[in-house]
């Protein structure tokens, strides 16, 4: 049997009895780190790639999408709850994330947006330089090479698609 959802029932009576179909729909989403990206599932079955449209302005990526619903002339309809519309997502970035490096595709209903965050917000040794008898030698990784557990203990929430990061020492 299916989970009840009072909110989404009272939406589609408040919907069907008001003939409200041109209002902004809210696209489910997944959200995940996966190394050195972000990654956003968004679900849209039955939209036309060509109606996604993705910006990014400042720290705020938009996600909007359209679905047309054809109707069918001298039908009875028993039951109707694929709806039209525009659907919206909205993410605010944080400060490390490459805005000029999103990607996004479009495969069987769902809508996948990488976001890889910037070189500058990666995880890095710092290289330790001692002074032995005039030689100088350099003690550590090559930037990038670090693992995170090389870094310490970190401490806050990373938060959705780049928050602050918190090193202690």
């Amino acid at each position: 049997m299916a989970d009840f959802d009072p909110i989404r029932e009272l939406d589609r009576f408040a919907t069907a009895l008001l003939g409200q179909r041109s209002g902004m729909r809210l696209m489910p989403i997944d959200l995940f780190r996966e190394g050195d990206h972000y990654i956003v599932h968004a679900d849209l079955p039955g939209i036309d790639p060509g109606s996604v449209d993705i910006d990014v302005d400042g720290q705020l990526l938009t996600i909007r999408a359209e679905r047309t619903v054809r109707g069918r002339e001298g039908v009875a309809w028993i039951a109707r709850e694929r709806e039209g519309g525009t659907f919206l997502r909205q993410l605010t970035l944080g400060q490390g994330i490459d805005t000029e490096n999103i990607t996004a595709n479009y495969s069987n209903g769902v809508l996948a947006v990488t976001i890889p965050v910037s070189e500058r917000a990666r995880p890095r040794r710092i290289p330790v330089a001692t002074d032995q008898g005039g030689d100088m030698k350099v003690m550590g990784h090559r930037s990038g090479d670090a693992a995170p557990q090389d870094l310490g203990e970190r401490q806050g929430d990373q938060g959705a698609a780049g928050g602050q990061k918190s090193v202690s020492a």
